[in-house]
């Protein structure tokens, strides 16, 4: 299989590529600085060039807060270059796999959410990647990856930033009425290189699995690190200063129905991945 992967210098695609050393897949990146993925012409241009059996379009604006400041260019970038990169995955006869989020979702239901249920975004950046969502679905050869709470080794994320509060402070605040689940690169990049060879289409929940709030995630952060859990306390959405821009779904809990049904098995426990991370950053 010959793959290309947009956005390969971010925090999945690092971690795509470096699974794709290990394992001699010939796989090719592009990112901002080779491929504005919003130029329909430059789109076309480098899948003809790479010539993939398959994409994996990672590349993604997701400052969910500046999303919410400027509209046109988190459509442009989550859902008009969503549709070029099928258009020409559609000339190439290339399966897609494009990632998007749980931010499709309000968050107001009180149970998992499955593929079926209906989306309703309240951010600028949830309506982006809907939109993005429908853009690639449109191909039939596609597969849609909606994942939550993404963390890795490479790029920013909530463990390397709690990491540094936890040596710099003696108490922390997170919130607990946000729900979700952790997912970590390295289980997220095989299993959606996994539906990129068996050229699955349709829609799909891949998160890892155990659902808690941002601060039962912190807390076990924090316990891993050899700290005392109790530091860290519990705060709602409304007591967070300055407050966020964009909504937050408080039920980011994404049922995977459809990646079981295809007969995949489950991502590990979240806290598995989460260990093996701290273990790496030291």
């Amino acid at each position: 299989m010959r793959l290309l992967v947009t956005g390969h210098r971010g925090q999945l695609g690092t971690e795509l590529m470096g699974l794709c050393a290990s394992r001699g897949i010939d796989a090719a990146g592009v990112d901002v600085d080779t491929v504005d993925v919003t130029d329909r012409t430059a789109v076309a241009a480098a899948v003809a060039a790479a010539r993939p059996d398959a994409v994996i379009h990672c590349a993604a604006w997701t400052a969910v807060d500046a999303c919410e400041a400027d509209p046109d260019k988190a459509f442009a970038a989550n859902a008009t270059a969503v549709r070029w990169v099928a258009e020409a995955c559609r000339a190439a006869g290339a399966h897609l796999v494009h990632v998007s989020t749980d931010y499709v979702f309000d968050g107001t239901k009180p149970t998992p959410y499955v593929e079926t249920d209906a989306p309703n975004p309240r951010s600028v950046y949830g309506k982006s990647k809907l939109a993005g969502e429908v853009a690639a679905l449109e191909y039939p050869a596609a597969a849609v990856a909606r994942t939550s709470w993404v963390c890795g080794a490479a790029g920013n994320n909530m463990v390397k930033t709690v990491v540094k509060l936890a040596r710099e402070r003696d108490s922390l605040a997170f919130v607990s009425d946000q729900v979700g689940h952790p997912t970590f690169t390295a289980d997220l990049a095989p299993a959606l290189l996994r539906l990129a060879a068996d050229r699955r289409a349709g829609l799909f929940h891949v998160t890892n699995q155990g659902a808690v709030s941002w601060y039962e995630f912190v807390r076990e952060i924090v316990r891993l690190l050899g700290r005392d859990p109790a530091m860290v306390r519990p705060i709602t959405t409304a007591e967070l200063v300055p407050p966020r821009p964009a909504p937050r779904p408080a039920n980011s809990v994404l049922a995977d129905v459809a990646w079981r049904a295809a007969g995949y098995p489950p991502l590990r426990d979240f806290r598995a991945p989460l260990a093996e991370l701290l273990a790496t950053l030291g």
